[in-house]
């Protein structure tokens, strides 16, 4: 049992779980998958009658849903503690790539001169982490969802929106990968 805890697990295990999911909420009261709208649930929650955007019943629309981020920000803690701690597997042109930009530390599970302290405070990071930040906050806005609420539970529930948000997610990651990432992360150093 402790292997299923300490290692990665196989696509046609860790792929029926995620597909199951959808359908498992459905069966529990047509729930939603995604994880942003706990954030408006936490200020519904924390700032009740004072914005009117924020007066509605959390408890009823999104106890499982904070109950859930709590489960996985539990799980995240208790996998960078107690979990394997071996480095991500990169593939060695992708290691060439990073390489080339200033990027040798694959020893955990985020490269550490990418993500540090010390990286925040330059001008890739400010770019990579507060403006990230903010676009994805945006995006999550805009879109009415995050990648997995649009991915797995809209795509799952037929829904055209859902559809035109993934193809964007895709679009934009696509151009990120391609464009601004080397740019970023190359030319920024």
């Amino acid at each position: 049992m402790a292997v299923w805890f300490n290692s990665e697990w196989p696509w046609y295990v860790a792929g029926p779980i995620i597909g199951l999911f959808v359908p498992a909420l459905l069966i529990v009261g047509n729930k939603v998958f995604g994880i942003s709208s706990s954030l408006s649930h936490l200020c519904s929650a924390v700032a009740p009658g004072k914005i009117e955007y924020f007066r509605y019943d959390w408890r009823r629309a999104g106890l499982w849903n904070l109950v859930f981020v709590a489960g996985v920000l539990a799980g995240g803690f208790l996998a960078s503690h107690i979990g394997s701690q071996h480095a991500v597997a990169v593939s060695e042109q992708t290691r060439i790539t990073l390489g080339r930009w200033g990027i040798h530390d694959f020893s955990g599970l985020a490269p550490r001169e990418v993500f540090t302290w010390h990286a925040l405070l330059t001008l890739r990071g400010v770019i990579s982490i507060v403006l990230g930040g903010f676009l994805v906050g945006f995006g999550t806005a805009y879109a009415a969802g995050c990648t997995s609420g649009h991915a797995i539970s809209g795509l799952a529930n037929l829904q055209i929106p859902s559809l035109i948000a993934v193809t964007g997610f895709f679009a934009g990651g696509l151009a990120a990968s391609w464009f601004i990432l080397p740019w970023l992360i190359g030319d920024l150093r």
